[in-house]
């Protein structure tokens, strides 16, 4: 495995080296806060691999000439430059809110995401076991029980008959539930005695467990899984980079990172393995403190990695019917969803600078956690919320005395073409009913009430495609156009208003603002090349972009075979 990891580091390697250079004949285009769009014709890069400036079309770029671009030491003004033909160049895209290992295990496991009935699912899973019989456990994610048109409210048992004898755990598309088989549960020592724990629930049919577990309770199976190598942690790792790149993300927040996920991301840099940026969340306050003492690390290879602050759940997600809601689920009278936190728990630890990412989903946790009780950044008053899928009239409408970032969840492309607000649509309708839906991904009605809107896929809940969210965002629509006229269409955004926040307001998000996310002079150069002008293209056009090359910090570290 040593021998697999440092090839694919090998395969990262950069052009050029670390020097003074110019990135030269490219059709530039960025954005700044405020949605101000800038063309630029040229990139100077120092030896830092940070911007230090636009050369705006109209003004010709220095060129590398030995004769005519002199120093008094006599060493050249710049020592690389790179003509790129006239091609489109962007600022590399920033998600708001990711889960990096979780999407590198998913891409090498059993991946049910695809699947439109149950039926399909258990094919999948038996043959997946029949390649891979040498497996004790069966380990698997991206089911979805409204893909497969299950909308009655009551649970039902989803036996796996085709196990041949394996355990199975498979979690569900957003991770808020998983699916066991009965071999897992006798593992567990889960039997139709057993209490739901706190923050959790066991779906039950006829009193005996149905084989789903929901949030808090998924705990019960996880003890017993096994635990993966140091190894196969890295091969996730670069599987999940790998995937990042691709889609042009240079910069992630990942919420939820475990100390072993981190050890991952340390032992990864060490042999310089790490390209993409990690604004990292620890999960829970006990593993904040073993990777940051009293608080946020520092910024760690050349602004590759930091732990600014820590993940805490508020709530469940609403396909499973974990959201916390003010009132019972439409489609589950006796259901108001999965609380936490109780009134008298502080959101995040007591720590100086950091950033505690309260993940909820339901109003109700939203009105528990409002801005007033987030941490407060000392250099900015800034408040977070690592998700705003709902909120209740008087969160979405009413004004904070202070603004706050919301990391608003937003894409999905592929098979189902839509991000959270397009791709959950038909779901929240029959999960709240049509006349709760005011609060339902209030994207434009926050950014007027003053908060800073930061995107993220929250992968591999979704794909983490940036021109998929770029495109619904400011369409309210799937791949296919659907709902005609937007979903919810007074919350839609400008284009431009959406690509900031995929970007320079992501990275605000994760105190990055002053390292990255701005194609600008100070900040480090991550940028993108792609095959078309994405600010005059069709939605249909956008979510067909083609990323050429990705660069980070001046250095190219993927190019599209």
């Amino acid at each position: 495995m040593r021998f697999l990891v440092s090839a694919a580091v090998v395969a990262l390697a950069t052009s050029p080296a670390m020097a003074d250079g110019i990135v030269d004949n490219v059709n530039g285009i960025t954005v700044a806060d405020g949605g101000r769009v800038i063309h630029f014709k040229a990139i100077l890069i120092d030896k830092d691999g940070r911007v230090t400036r636009l050369v705006p079309p109209g003004e010709e770029a220095p060129k590398l000439s030995r004769k005519e671009l002199k120093k008094n030491a006599g060493k050249p003004l710049y020592d690389w430059r790179i003509d790129m033909g006239g091609k489109t160049v962007l600022p590399g895209f920033v998600d708001a809110h990711g889960h990096v290992i979780e999407m590198g295990f998913g891409a090498l496991s059993l991946d049910l995401s695809m699947t439109k009935s149950l039926d399909e699912a258990k094919s999948r899973i038996a043959a997946y076991i029949a390649g891979n019989p040498d497996r004790k456990w069966v380990i698997g994610r991206g089911w979805n029980q409204e893909a497969w048109g299950w909308v009655a409210s009551r649970p039902r048992r989803i036996s796996i008959s085709v196990s041949g004898g394996h355990p199975i755990w498979l979690s569900r598309a957003d991770g808020h539930a998983g699916w066991a088989n009965r071999e897992a549960m006798r593992e567990a020592g889960v039997t139709a005695s057993t209490v739901s724990p706190a923050g959790g629930r066991i779906e039950k049919t006829g009193g005996a467990p149905a084989g789903v577990f929901v949030d808090g309770a998924q705990a019960l199976i996880e003890k017993v899984v096994p635990q993966p190598l140091p190894k196969e942690r890295d091969a996730a790792f670069l599987t999940a980079q790998s995937i990042l790149l691709r889609y042009g993300v240079t910069a992630v927040a990942d919420m939820g990172t475990t100390l072993d996920d981190w050890l991952t991301y340390r032992r990864m840099a060490d042999i310089g393995g790490l390209r993409v940026r990690i604004m990292s969340y620890a999960m829970g306050v006990e593993t904040a403190s073993r990777i940051g003492g009293k608080g946020p690390t520092p910024w760690l290879y050349n602004d590759r990695l930091r732990m600014g602050g820590v993940k805490l759940y508020a709530d469940g997600a609403l396909g499973s019917r974990g959201a916390w809601l003010l009132k019972p689920y439409a489609d589950a009278p006796g259901q108001s969803g999965l609380g936490f936190l109780t009134d008298d728990q502080p959101p995040e630890p007591d720590e100086p600078g950091g950033d505690g990412r309260l993940s909820g989903r339901g109003p109700r946790d939203r009105r528990q956690g409002q801005p007033d009780g987030a941490r407060r950044d000392p250099g900015g008053e800034r408040n977070l919320y690592g998700r705003s899928t709902l909120a209740d009239r008087a969160c979405a409408g009413g004004r904070s005395e202070r603004p706050a970032a919301i990391s608003a969840n937003s894409a999905r492309s592929h098979r189902c073409s839509r991000p959270h607000a397009t791709s959950d649509r038909t779901m929240a309708e029959a999960r709240l009913g049509p006349t709760r839906l005011a609060g339902a991904y209030a994207w434009k009605s926050m950014l007027t009430n003053g908060a800073k809107l930061a995107f993220g896929t929250d992968f591999p809940v979704e794909k983490p495609d940036p021109f998929a969210t770029w495109a619904a965002a400011f369409t309210r629509t799937d791949a296919d156009g659907q709902p005609q006229g937007g979903w919810q269409p007074q919350e839609i955004v400008t284009r431009e208003q959406a690509w900031w926040a995929m970007t320079g307001a992501a990275a605000y998000a994760g105190f990055a603002e002053k390292q990255f996310g701005a194609l600008a002079p100070g900040q480090r150069a991550d940028f993108i090349i792609v095959d078309r002008d994405p600010t005059t293209a069709s939605p249909t056009d956008l979510r067909a972009t083609v990323v050429q090359e990705t660069w980070i910090g001046g250095e190219k570290v993927w190019v599209r075979k």
